[in-house]
């Protein structure tokens, strides 16, 4: 994707990690940018293609770190300052905030759906399967209609 920031939140980089697909991301995008914040809340090393970038605002990071998560905040402060943004978000707030100050928006199971149609991976089951055994809360619903749009179900 040409001439857009990508920026990751927290919970994408912790449930990749656990299910050993991290490097999708630099495969899809080549890099991704987080913020300090987001780099402190993963708490491991991070590979080299993972920049990590200081919000410049930090009032308008304050701001919506009055009803998100520190990461959503900041990673949303973080995309207010650059000019095409796709944010990977998973909580549904920080979603919902992305959406009405119109950034483009995915999260983890549209990154790992992304890896499937590229070739990356060949069965996009096998993850949700992997995400649901560390704990990552998705809707039945949801696991359904993504399995279908993959030929999965």
């Amino acid at each position: 994707m040409p001439n857009i920031t990508v920026i990751a939140d927290t919970s994408c980089l912790i449930a990749l990690s656990k299910v050993e697909g991290i490097e999708l991301l630099k495969e899809l995008y080549q890099e991704v940018y987080i913020t300090e914040e987001i780099a402190f809340e993963f708490g491991e090393p991070l590979p080299e293609w993972i920049i990590i970038e200081s919000v410049k605002n930090k009032k308008y990071q304050q701001l919506l770190e009055l009803y998100l998560d520190l990461g959503e905040a900041s990673a949303i402060a973080l995309a207010l300052e650059k000019v095409e943004v796709l944010l990977i978000l998973d909580d549904l707030k920080g979603r919902k905030e992305a959406e009405k100050l119109g950034f483009r928006i995915t999260g983890t199971l549209g990154i790992l759906f992304k890896a499937k149609k590229e070739g990356l991976i060949t069965e996009l089951k096998s993850y949700i399967e992997k995400l649901n055994a560390v704990g990552f809360r998705l809707s039945s619903k949801i696991e359904e209609e993504i399995l279908r749009k993959s030929n999965e179900n």
